[in-house]
């Protein structure tokens, strides 16, 4: 069944606040014949609007329920609800249809292609959705200038620093205007001054209505977000 059909057939019933809701997560590993459950049925609902900041300790699960979230990876068992379409149940062509034109992704490494000047990586998703060059250009150009990046569109990724590298990945990320932001330990590779100027972004994107998932084990950025969510040992325990 197409996508559009699918999401047609089953929206009547999805309540207009809600941007994603996870229900019963299970990701399972094997790895020496040996199972390792890394998520153990995991739910809940993130409203539209909200910044919601998963935190945990170092392998408590964080960046593979953001995986999830953000149909990069597929669980083993349980629902990732997106508009009210269960995304867990549709083919992989689908999936990266959503994750192509709905969701937006922020990565520790950055993850710019570096022989691409800054606007041409916020640009490129851009021309993957369908725009044309001009529109992609433009639209790319405008992000990095909510960034405060406008004299450095030109400017490949070894000419910029950390923090500006992580900018070009922020605009790359809301070019297309998401319905939803994933943001895995954005500030990681960041020193202290650096990773506070990336947080208030978020901030200020959340406070005109972007919805965020950001995943940081760093205490001092909780603040930032609407809403907590912690886990430990693949479960929620607040």
């Amino acid at each position: 069944m197409p996508w559009i059909q699918y999401w047609e057939e089953n929206n009547m019933n999805t309540k207009n606040n809600i941007a994603i809701e996870a229900k019963k997560i299970v990701k399972q590993f094997t790895s020496g014949g040996i199972q390792h459950k890394v998520l153990n049925n995991i739910s809940f609902t993130i409203e539209k609007g909200e910044f919601v900041i998963i935190t945990g300790r170092s392998g408590a699960g964080k960046s593979t329920l953001l995986y999830q979230l953000g149909l990069l990876g597929r669980p083993t068992s349980g629902s990732v609800i997106i508009d009210g379409v269960d995304a867990v149940k549709l083919k992989t062509s689908d999936r990266t249809n959503i994750r192509l034109h709905d969701l937006g992704f922020v990565f520790q490494d950055y993850a710019l292609l570096p022989e691409l000047m800054a606007y041409e990586n916020v640009a490129l998703p851009l021309l993957m959705q369908g725009f044309s060059i001009k529109k992609a250009q433009k639209k790319a150009i405008q992000a990095l200038k909510k960034m405060g990046l406008e004299d450095k569109i030109n400017f490949l990724p070894y000419q910029l620093s950390g923090g500006q590298q992580q900018r070009v990945s922020i605009a790359r990320a809301i070019a297309h205007s998401p319905k939803i932001v994933f943001a895995d330990e954005p500030t990681a590779n960041l020193d202290r001054e650096n990773g506070k100027k990336i947080m208030e972004i978020f901030k200020d994107l959340n406070s005109n209505g972007q919805t965020i998932i950001l995943i940081s084990h760093e205490q001092e950025y909780i603040k930032y977000g609407t809403r907590l969510i912690v886990i430990d040992d693949g479960k929620i325990i607040n």
